[in-house]
């Protein structure tokens, strides 16, 4: 599966790592929402945000704009609950038919939370997984 960028995209990636010391893996202008959604390195989360929330927080700034960062992860499943994030998933089951869709397993009282506002968190996971894993759609059960 290939991923293309933009030069904005790379643009960003570079300020990011800059900025954070995090490796990143991805980076999608998401022009629907006014952000940028960062797929950093497994392991390198809490890098990537700093104390406070003060690394990303200067990206932010810098840009003008949110940063949505998301934890890369080796399995589909793992990925897709890292990237519903912060949302309590209990499970994600992996259904491949004619399309592939992920059934994520979310807490009653996250079920907001991983959708977020006008569905920009879900819709993040949607992006990323499928430029990732080539998952089709998420659906929360």
């Amino acid at each position: 599966m290939t991923v293309t960028l933009s030069d904005e995209a790379r643009q960003v990636m570079a300020l990011f790592e800059e900025e954070t010391g995090a490796t990143v893996r991805d980076c999608v202008l998401d022009e629907a929402f006014d952000r940028v959604l960062v797929l950093v390195k497994a392991g390198e989360m809490g890098q990537a945000i700093g104390p406070g929330g003060q690394h990303v927080g200067r990206v932010e700034e810098e840009l003008g704009r949110e940063v949505k960062v998301v934890e890369d992860a080796h399995t589909a499943g793992d990925f897709v609950a890292s990237a519903l994030a912060p949302a309590a998933v209990y499970n994600v089951t992996i259904s491949e038919n004619e399309t592939t869709v992920a059934y994520a397993e979310v807490a009653e009282e996250d079920r907001g939370v991983a959708i977020g506002v006008d569905g920009r968190n879900i819709e993040a996971a949607r992006t990323l997984a499928a430029r990732h894993h080539d998952v089709d759609d998420i659906e929360l059960t």
